[in-house]
């Protein structure tokens, strides 16, 4: 097993005192979602049906494709109006073209089905809470359809109602107009829109008890097959480390296992990164580059991403994000908020030295779909002076110089060690067609 460390400060802030690592638990079937195969087969379909978007030109796997780790392989996303899958997505042409790029790096899917989860989201913006009578905590507010089962099944429902992910522009379709109304006006349209077609109400019908007609689908059970198919296809366990983890001393190379001797001791990356989900789930501010048009606020008068801020209105939560879950990370960069640095050396180099990571950095790191209309303001935050002292200054990370260039190979080394097999193999299936008829990405053809 990994050998005695003294665990000294960590790459998050705080400083962590211990005789030795202490490795998380390993993870079961008992610490996920239970899943109901006919729920989550239906849900697969949905998952890559572009019926679910304002306009019917993309689906949630066109930015979350195993071929990509289930993220998309972008620093920065397009959304609605753009064509193609992953980084040879384009921007798309005419009228329906992109508008705006997502201005966040779309997260990875992997293990959303845990029960220990309570908050999802860069910025945290969907959580368990029972604060408007509805079980969740989400834009939403009260106007969230109650009967939800999941958090994974509530966050499901908000890529739907994004202008820039799935709902399209103001005066393209009905969807987005509803939207624009309120919220909760839009859902009910796509639920039509699915039950409609008789495919999908006859395998609501079979997958769902409380439901005897088509017309009983609603936007919850469409939510709700959704979850079901990302937690059965997207939950992984079966990587080295879980082998490791179930006492398979062999199952790390000698490398990974000096790598997890830092991770979980000297270098202080487990004081974040915990448990067996490898997030502690709150929120730490790393100074990451910044460019793109930034999740702002209704009154931030420029692009800025001011991340936990914008959703707790507290100033001490300016420019912090979600600790990222590390099951798989290896698939699923570019990495960071807004996917700032292309590999994992030079995310875990970020965090020991951030001002001068900051300093270096280029556009040129960036996996950035040319977008000619859109790169005038890709980088207009950088011309605010203030705004860049401000991001500057805050920071829960703070300078290592005590880590050499073999560490962070072993670092590297042992996130690699988090891949699942099957993730690594893409065993998650793409339909080959949707009951729409409507063109699915990355299907085998």
């Amino acid at each position: 097993m990994l050998s005695c460390v003294v665990l000294a400060l960590g790459l998050c802030a705080g400083t962590v005192v211990a005789e030795e690592p202490q490795l998380p638990s390993s993870l079961g079937p008992g610490d996920f979602i239970p899943v109901d195969p006919a729920k989550a087969e239906l849900g697969r379909l949905l998952f890559y049906d572009k019926i679910l978007s304002g306009n019917r030109n993309i689906s949630c796997g066109t930015c979350h494709h195993p071929r990509h780790g289930t993220s998309d392989g972008l620093s920065l996303g397009l959304g609605e109006g753009a064509e193609g899958l992953g980084p040879a997505r384009l921007s798309g042409r005419g009228a329906s073209r992109v508008q705006k790029r997502v201005p966040r790096n779309a997260p990875a899917l992997w293990n959303l089905g845990a029960k220990s989860i309570r908050v999802l989201m860069h910025d945290g913006r969907i959580s368990a809470d029972p604060i408007y009578g509805n079980s969740f905590n989400t834009p939403a507010e009260e106007w969230l359809p109650g009967g939800l089962q999941s958090l994974l099944a509530a966050q499901a429902l908000f890529p739907m109602t994004s202008s820039v992910e799935m709902a399209g522009n103001v005066g393209e379709n009905e969807v987005i107009g509803a939207t624009r109304d309120r919220i909760d006006l839009a859902w009910p349209i796509i639920a039509k829109r699915v039950r409609s077609l008789p495919d999908y109400g006859v395998g609501f019908v079979a997958a769902f008890d409380h439901i005897s007609a088509p017309e009983d689908v609603e936007i919850t059970d469409i939510a709700e097959a959704l979850a079901q198919f990302m937690v059965q296809d997207f939950t992984s366990v079966d990587s080295p480390f879980d082998a490791y983890l179930a006492g398979n001393d062999t199952a790390l190379t000698a490398r990974q296992k000096a790598g997890a001797d830092l991770f979980f001791g000297s270098a202080g990356c487990s004081g974040c990164h915990a448990g067996p989900l490898f997030s502690d789930q709150n929120f730490y501010a790393l100074g990451l580059p910044a460019f793109g048009p930034g999740r702002a606020r209704r009154f931030d008068p420029y692009a800025r991403d001011v991340g936990r801020m914008g959703e707790s209105d507290d100033l001490a939560d300016a420019y912090r994000f979600r600790t990222p879950m590390l099951r798989n990370v290896e698939l699923t960069g570019p990495y960071g908020h807004n996917g700032a640095f292309p590999t994992l050396d030079r995310m875990i180099r970020h965090h020991l030295d951030p001002v001068a990571s900051r300093s270096a950095w280029t556009p040129d790191d960036l996996q950035l779909p040319d977008v000619p209309w859109l790169a005038a303001t890709d980088f207009v935050v950088q011309q605010d002076r203030f705004e860049m002292a401000r991001q500057a200054r805050a920071r829960d990370i703070y300078l290592r110089q005590d880590l050499s260039d073999q560490d962070i190979a072993a670092l590297v080394a042992f996130l690699t060690a988090l891949t699942g097999e099957k993730a690594r193999a893409q065993q998650s299936s793409v339909p080959s067609a949707v009951p729409s008829g409507l063109p699915v990405d990355g299907a085998k053809r």
